[in-house]
């Protein structure tokens, strides 16, 4: 028995992933009790479209449990089918070194200002053109607000991190690594002054005053993948 516990050891010692690792893109007995449904199912782009409604182009690539947008290959923006309003979504992702993309929840067209979301920064914080603001790094409200820097773990660009947002009623929550970054609400001064020095303060209606919207995957033109992309409305 005891060189059965040591083996055992010395297995999840040398590979303690394989020993414990969540199999990607597969929800748990208990997410599916909690109400957790798969936005990417690891092998298709069932589910997702271009902003148009066209299929998704082959700029984007669906390999080895991952969707991708391919640098150089123009895949352009896609999104989720379904739209969502109160909701918790997770996501996996890996940016390339001076990289730049997004996740963007409330994702819909304005009656001014066009299609529009909120963006989860996603970038190369050290290397990427645009590291110049505060709410243009990685887990920023993009454009809008900051993340608290003094709290932040990021994982270098080629290697997974785990974005969370969390919306509920108008407060909205952004964590990185399990860990909450920033928070905020839809509403009130703090909020309407930040949209004010943003580039989206020109649209009709108040920018993030809609109800619901879409899930955006952003391809900004460099090479970034994603997986385990998870939603449950609340």
């Amino acid at each position: 028995m005891k060189k059965i516990l040591i083996s055992g050891l010395l297995v999840w010692m040398l590979f303690p992933s394989a020993a414990f690792s969540q199999k990607a893109n597969v929800l748990t007995t208990k997410e599916k009790k909690e109400g957790w449904a798969l936005l990417f199912d690891g092998k298709t782009t069932t589910g997702w479209t271009t902003t148009a409604g066209a299929p998704v182009p082959a700029g984007w690539e669906v390999r080895d449990g991952t969707i991708s947008a391919v640098k150089g290959k123009k895949g352009g923006d896609i999104v989720s089918a379904g739209e969502f309003g109160d909701f918790e979504l997770m996501a996996d992702f890996n940016i390339a070194p001076e990289g730049n993309s997004g996740i963007k929840y409330f994702f819909t067209k304005y009656e001014k200002g066009g299609n529009l979301g909120f963006e989860y920064q996603i970038l190369d914080d050290k290397l990427a053109e645009d590291n110049k603001k505060a709410n243009h790094l990685t887990g920023s409200f993009y454009d809008v607000m900051p993340p608290d820097e003094s709290v932040k773990k990021t994982n270098a660009p080629g290697k997974w991190n785990t974005m969370r947002v969390v919306a509920k009623g108008k407060k909205v929550e952004h964590w990185l690594n399990g860990i909450k970054i920033l928070e905020f609400t839809r509403s009130g001064k703090e909020y309407t002054d930040a949209v004010a020095l943003s580039k989206f303060n020109k649209s009709v209606p108040a920018f993030g005053t809609v109800a619901k919207g879409h899930i955006l995957l952003q391809e900004h033109g460099a090479d970034v993948s994603f997986k385990n992309i998870k939603i449950k409305e609340l």
